[in-house]
């Protein structure tokens, strides 16, 4: 287990459950709801990344090293460019911020495809099934 990966997704997943409560609670009163809506996709999107980057750390004794640490990489890069440019959106209403997202989604994609990667190069003599 990389216990530096885990220690990051907790810390991802406190913030995200944080940002998840200012959505439901604090925003409810400053932003219209199709902007509430984007900042919860940017919660659901940070969530579904801080777990994939838990599930990073526990596979990490599996499987390759460098292609975990890329794969969180481009995660942790994911996450900021795409939810934070979402949070950024909804929060004070930069537009520009717009291309930013699509190139954290493209990050995210990575950070799976590396994972995948990393899990098909594994030798068949060393999963445990």
């Amino acid at each position: 287990m990389n216990s530096r990966l885990l220690f990051i997704g907790a810390i991802s997943g406190f913030i995200a459950v944080a940002l998840g409560a200012f959505g439901a609670h604090g925003l409810k009163n400053i932003a219209p709801p199709e902007l509430i809506s984007i900042f919860n996709l940017a919660v659901e999107y940070q969530f579904y990344h801080t777990f994939a980057i838990c599930c990073l750390a526990f596979s990490a004794q599996w499987l390759s090293a460098k292609l975990i640490k890329w794969s969180a990489i481009f995660f942790l890069l994911g996450m900021v460019l795409f939810s934070g440019s979402l949070y950024l959106y909804a929060l004070i209403g930069a537009k520009w911020l717009g291309p930013i997202t699509p190139m954290g989604g493209f990050c995210l994609l990575i950070g799976w495809v590396l994972f995948a990667l990393a899990a098909i190069r594994k030798p068949k003599s060393a999963v445990v099934e």
